[in-house]
C-alpha cells in the first residue's frame, strides 16, 4: 500500500513536470495532478488493453508505432473528462504523453530497486 500510494505521488509530481516542460499541458495544482495521474492509470488499465487488442493490426502493420497513438488518446482522453488538466491538441497530447511514459518509466526503475519485490506490498 505505501509503494502504490508513493508511485502516485510521483506519477502526479512527474505531471507537473511533463506541465512544466511542454506548454501543450497544463495542470492547474497538485490536486489536479493527483486526480489526473489516478485517472490516467484507471484508463490505461480498463481502457488501453481493449484498444491494443482491437488495433492489433493496425499496430502491427506499423512495427509498435500505433502503440504511441494510444498513449496520445488515453493522455488526451483523460484531459477531457478533468477540470485542471488541459492537453492543446493530438500532438501535445503525444508529446506530453511521452514525456510521461518516461517518466513513469524511471519512477518504476527506482521503486524496484528501492523497494525490491515483496517489500511493503
Amino acid at each position: 500500500m505505501v509503494k502504490t500510494l508513493l508511485r502516485w505521488i510521483l506519477l502526479a509530481a512527474a505531471l507537473l513536470l511533463v506541465a512544466h516542460l511542454y506548454p501543450g499541458v497544463q495542470v492547474t495544482s497538485f490536486t489536479s495532478a493527483m486526480i489526473a495521474a489516478l485517472v490516467l492509470g484507471l484508463l490505461n488499465t480498463l481502457l488501453r488493453p481493449l484498444l491494443v487488442l482491437l488495433t492489433l493490426p493496425v499496430t502491427v502493420l506499423s512495427l509498435g508505432l500505433f502503440l504511441f497513438v494510444i498513449n496520445a488518446l488515453m493522455f488526451w482522453a483523460a484531459a477531457a473528462v478533468l477540470d485542471g488538466f488541459t492537453v492543446t491538441g493530438f500532438w501535445a497530447a503525444l508529446i506530453g504523453s511521452l514525456i510521461y511514459s518516461l517518466c513513469g518509466m524511471l519512477i518504476d526503475v527506482v521503486m524496484e530497486r528501492m523497494f525490491p519485490p515483496g517489500e511493503l506490498d
